[in-house]
């Protein structure tokens, strides 16, 4: 039964000792935690059921930080996240040592990443996803749940993991759970609380960007769907320059032969933001932006159909964010 107190453990013994009635749901965590986290273990919590069992793990992992990073300021605040996580319905919150997690130091034997590894946040920060890879997989040893849930806001961490439980064969579901924003549109992370308020209004153009992509690629699905259903003639012209396309861009015969898709167009209105966020004060460092196929994050054509991931990073003032939204170009007709 889930209570306002979850226990807290910090060995894998302890975990293991405890009675398991029915299913057990894993909400990984780097502690600091916040409402994106809360969405998590309410999730895990829904999904687990009265009889399952809902745990938190708080480790920040060492191997996830390269030179220069910062792991030594990041904020560890277990006492309030034991009470986040009770409130959110976790039964134990299990906060190992260093040394419970690798006893024999750094582990000589890690998870590689592979290719999808090295692009984006893995070109920015090499061997972070190794290092995340390896704790994933030892927690999922450690803790042994039935599903383990992430959030969608670290894009390619989900896929990653995904990835490595499909092509190891780990006996545990991975489930993905949307992004969590503030009221301003920023994604919830616990590098905000880092900002300060000029910085905050630089870094909503993370958001802003992301959803003037989303924005673009929805006017042009509704344009494509436009086209689809009105006939070949002046009357789909008139009706397809009614959504906002110029004349020419509305060119009835030119839309019916247009590829199911305009991801340079999504990626240009994205930029636009961002260009203009570089001119603030203080600007915004672009660290990259994306429009990439989720299932091994390389960049989409603009032919593409099917799902895809746009996605941001940047820095402001010393503070690194990420961002993305999914979406989906449909197939042509």
């Amino acid at each position: 039964m889930t209570t306002a107190q979850p226990a807290l453990l910090h060995t894998a013994d302890e975990l293991h000792a405890r009675v398991r009635p029915g299913r057990r749901a894993v909400v990984m965590t780097m502690g600091a935690l916040h409402e994106g986290h809360a969405t998590l273990i309410r999730t895990a919590r829904g999904i687990a059921g009265p009889d399952g069992e809902v745990v938190v793990t708080v480790f920040v992992n060492p191997l996830q930080f390269g030179a220069g990073e910062d792991l030594d300021r990041y904020p560890r605040t277990l006492d309030a996240d034991l009470r986040i996580a009770g409130q959110a319905g976790a039964d134990a919150v299990f906060a190992p040592s260093v040394d419970e997690v690798y006893p024999g130091g750094e582990p000589q034997v890690r998870v590689t990443a592979g290719p999808m590894g090295e692009r984006l946040e893995g070109a920015s920060r090499p061997g972070h996803f190794d290092g995340m890879l390896t704790v994933v997989a030892k927690l999922l040893h450690l803790t042994r749940p039935d599903l383990a849930l992430y959030g969608q806001k670290d894009a390619q961490q989900l896929a990653l993991i995904r990835r490595m439980v499909r092509d190891l064969n780990f006996g545990v579901e991975i489930v993905g759970v949307p992004t969590v924003r503030e009221e301003d549109g920023l994604a919830l992370s616990s590098r905000n609380r880092y900002l300060s308020p000029r910085e905050r209004r630089t870094a909503l153009a993370l958001s802003q960007a992301l959803f003037a992509g989303l924005d673009r690629h929805a006017a042009q699905e509704a344009l494509r769907a436009r086209a689809r259903v009105v006939p070949a003639s002046h009357a789909r012209a008139e009706a397809l320059n009614a959504l906002g396309e110029s004349r020419a861009a509305a060119d009835a015969h030119a839309v019916s032969h247009a590829v199911p898709g305009s991801p340079a167009a999504v990626r240009a209105a994205a930029r636009l933001v961002l260009d203009d966020a570089a001119r603030l004060d203080p600007p915004l460092e672009l660290d990259y932006l994306a429009l990439v196929d989720p299932s091994d994050f390389t960049e989409v054509d603009d032919d593409h159909t099917g799902e895809a991931v746009l996605a941001v990073a940047a820095r402001v003032g010393a503070t690194r964010l990420i961002d993305n939204v999914p979406l989906t170009f449909g197939a042509a007709s």
